[in-house]
């Protein structure tokens, strides 16, 4: 009896040990490569990404590479090596992708790009890879040159005429976008206003650390002291930290406008005290779609192809008084986020074209009546 106990016992345990494989097997791994996962915009990233990995069971691996070049093409060989089934990139150039494509497509690994998309003008040679890779499943991003363009006529509306601008890392696709729209949108306002033009100065790099933005834009008003406004195009947040904690420290809050692309913590008092004039952001969800399209490729739910990939355009939302971040701050900040449980699990099951629809429609009104049932 004992020794029939001990096989029944022993084969329990084996076959205990067989499901738990079973489900590790079974268990999808997503890497997130980004630059930071814990600054402003980075944590708000780790937080809707987790809540959607918990929702569908899903294991994450984060690799945070600081927007080096290096440090980013490396991320896809780890996060390949760690066995990564899939991976979603925030890279900084569009001429990295080139390496994180061709490592995906050796180790089978379907990547999808989030803030970022590869310019076919820009970058003929990323974009074609791109298209020809069964592994490339496709990119969310924002329309960024519209996005400089309404922020830039947003300062230019509130009396903005000689305006600095602090980028992040030369070169850097999303900054390129943005650029670009803040320079029609000041050629815009110039047309229509020839007797009261602005002028919008060429852009000093910061970083992303709040040191490094801090100092450059001390750097830009001792060389421009008579500005009236400064773009912070982004980074991440701990740039735009560092240059409101610059102008502060030169007694300059209020005098000098700042418009960002990224939602502070405290957004809401540095409206009311003038140290922020205007932001766009509340775009932390982007990530959340990449994540869902590499999922759905692994799943087999969103078939790959060797001619083309998926595309999916981001909305911005635009906050230039306490006001308006009254409504924001309810649904998109502290523990509320975009999505429930539930309609995350709904939107797994979604289409391509439902998805990008349910992504168009983001917004706080969207939110407000999805949540306030």
């Amino acid at each position: 009896m004992k020794k029939l106990l001990s096989v029944v016992l022993a084969l329990t345990m084996v076959f205990g040990l067989f499901v738990f494989s079973a489900q590790a097997e079974d268990q999808i791994t997503i890497g997130v490569s980004i630059w930071s996962s814990t600054d402003t915009l980075g944590s708000e990233c780790k937080r809707i990404l987790d809540s959607a990995a918990d929702t569908l069971g899903v294991k994450l691996i984060y690799v945070d590479q600081a927007h080096i070049s290096e440090q980013v093409t490396a991320s896809a060989e780890t996060l390949a090596m760690a066995g990564c089934q899939g991976m979603i990139i925030c890279n900084s150039s569009s001429a990295e992708m080139s390496s994180v494509i061709n490592t995906c497509t050796e180790n089978q690994m379907y990547v999808a790009q989030f803030f970022r998309t590869i310019n076919p003008k820009d970058n003929p040679t990323e974009y074609a890879l791109a298209k020809s890779s069964p592994y490339y499943v496709g990119c969310v991003h924002e329309s960024e040159p519209d996005n400089g363009n309404k922020l830039v006529t947003i300062l230019c509306q509130k009396g903005a005429r000689k305006i600095a601008l602090e980028g992040w890392e030369a070169g850097d696709a999303t900054f390129l976008g943005r650029w670009e729209g803040y320079k029609a949108g000041i050629e815009a306002w110039n047309a229509a206003n020839p007797n009261d033009k602005a002028v919008l100065l060429d852009p000093q790099y910061g970083g992303t650390t709040s040191d490094t933005g801090r100092q450059t834009a001390e750097a830009i008003i001792a060389a421009n002291p008579d500005i009236d406004a400064l773009i912070v195009a982004g980074g991440g947040g701990d740039t735009l930290v560092g240059a409101v904690a610059a102008i502060d420290g030169l007694g300059l809050t209020g005098k000098i406008q700042v418009a960002s692309t990224d939602f502070l913590p405290d957004l809401d008092a540095k409206l009311a005290s003038g140290a922020m004039s205007v932001e766009s952001g509340g775009h932390y969800a982007d990530p959340y779609f990449a994540f869902l399209l590499v999922y759905n490729a692994i799943k087999g739910n969103y078939p790959t192809s060797t001619d083309g990939f998926y595309e999916i355009v981001f909305p911005y939302m635009y906050v230039a008084s306490s006001a308006d971040y009254t409504a924001y701050a309810k649904y998109f900040t502290g523990t509320e986020l975009p999505y429930y449980p539930d309609e995350i699990k709904a939107m797994a099951n979604d289409t391509f074209d439902q998805l990008k629809e349910a992504c168009a429609n983001l917004s706080v009104s969207d939110v407000v009546a999805r949540h306030a049932k």
